[in-house]
């Protein structure tokens, strides 16, 4: 039987959402190991003079979890 579990993490950026998702995953994956899918929740910005200046993007990682 295969057992999943789930990490939140906020991913950051100054190009994009989709950008700060990778990161997210990047920085999960060093750490972590048999990740097998990323569900995003949520997306915020930072807005200075009516312009987005960074990105943040809230994510779910999916891993096998590992038996001894």
């Amino acid at each position: 039987m295969t057992v999943v579990k789930i990490i939140e993490l906020v991913g950051h950026s100054t190009s994009g959402w989709q950008d700060a998702a990778e990161n997210a995953l990047t920085e999960a994956a060093k750490t972590v190991r048999n990740i097998v899918g990323i569900n995003v929740v949520g997306w915020t910005a930072k807005v200075e003079n009516n312009k987005i200046t960074s990105y943040k993007t809230n994510v779910k990682i999916a891993f096998k979890a590992e038996r001894p």
